[in-house]
């Protein structure tokens, strides 16, 4: 009884525990490296926190899985048979239910094939990492404060003025969209913006709708680039 946790399996081979760990770790470390490059380099809208948090579990129930099957080719038919009732059977809209339910039919397998032992040391390290993900708020982003839309009368020669007026309200500005008209002097103009001191929008807005050439001034907060 006493060795019970480090010789509970009674698959084909027996468990070593240190690689069974060394894999998990190891399959954590290069998710969260993956999962930070995804960060980094991902552009557009389509942006969600959910996902990054998947890529970071997903290695570690892979290795898991991996580690259940142990060239067992009648338990990988068998995975593959409860893979496809929950995909055909199931609608899961948020990519880290996925990964809970991945969780779970690994630890269910586990305990079935008898392999005790990986069930009980890949439940805890798996779901201590569901809670670092949670508890750290890993994979949100926050880079703009403040989507700014205004029209610009004057040329687009003439724009270092309002360029002057916008950067010393931020410390980073974007433009995400200008818009000419033909018929229509000027342009509308789209800005993300890293306020410097949010508290100061409104002063910011009145200093646009005072400046010559501005007009149509509008702002939106802009939340978190993540999807709920």
């Amino acid at each position: 009884m006493n060795n019970w946790i480090f010789n509970g399996d009674y698959g084909l081979a027996p468990l070593n525990v240190p690689m069974l760990l060394l894999g998990l770790l190891l399959s954590f470390v290069c998710g969260q490296m993956t999962a930070w490059v995804y960060m980094i380099t991902h552009g557009g809208l389509s942006y969600s926190k959910s996902f990054v948090n998947a890529l970071v579990i997903m290695p570690l129930l892979v290795c898991l899985v991996m580690q259940v099957l142990s060239n067992n080719l009648v338990t990988a038919f068998g995975l593959m048979a409860v893979f496809a009732i929950v995909r055909f059977r199931n609608i899961l809209r948020d990519t880290l239910d996925t990964t809970f339910v991945l969780t779970v039919i690994v630890v269910g397998m586990a305990c079935g094939t008898q392999k005790y032992s990986t069930a009980l040391v890949g439940t805890v390290l798996v779901l201590l990492v569901f809670l670092y993900l949670w508890y750290t708020g890993f994979g949100a982003r926050h880079r703009y404060d403040l989507i700014l839309n205004l029209h610009w009368d004057k040329p687009v020669s003439e724009m270092p003025v309002l360029a002057a007026v916008l950067d010393r309200h931020s410390i980073k500005t974007e433009c995400a969209s200008q818009r000419s008209n033909e018929d229509q002097a000027g342009a509308d103009l789209s800005y993300r913006l890293l306020l410097r001191d949010t508290s100061r929008v409104q002063e910011l807005l009145s200093e646009l709708k005072a400046l010559t050439g501005v007009s149509r001034v509008s702002s939106l907060k802009a939340e978190d680039e993540s999807e709920l």
